[in-house]
């Protein structure tokens, strides 16, 4: 899965988020969506919206300092991402996001692993 940021010109964001259906040489498959920055914040939580009216969290939870990874979730705790620039982060990075996931309060069985070509 990739996930493209771009700011549009009413100030919102907009969101492209892309993966390929089935398989990883499966037909690429594209969502649209537009996010809002929550007010009062340090800009790490949006409203993300793919479906006309309706906005749901999405919360920038951690990234690495160099921007690397990052772990991505809402409040509930129902949704989880774990994003990488690295297709196959290295066991130990994988060993502290795990860490880093439950001491934020989520649930690492929630994670599922992308598979890459």
């Amino acid at each position: 899965m990739a996930a493209d940021y771009s700011r549009n010109a009413d100030g919102s964001i907009r969101v492209l988020n892309s993966c390929r259906k089935g398989a990883v040489d499966g037909p690429l498959k594209t969502a649209t969506g537009k996010a809002k920055i929550v007010a009062s914040v340090s800009g790490a939580k949006l409203k993300v919206s793919f479906f006309g009216p309706f906005y749901g969290d999405y919360w920038v939870l951690d990234h690495g300092d160099d921007y690397q990874w990052s772990i991505v979730g809402e409040p509930s705790g129902r949704y989880l991402w774990i994003l990488s620039r690295d297709p196959r982060p290295p066991e130990a990075v994988k060993t502290m996001l795990r860490r880093r996931v439950e001491e934020l309060g989520y649930d690492w069985s929630l994670v599922r692993e992308t598979r890459h070509q």
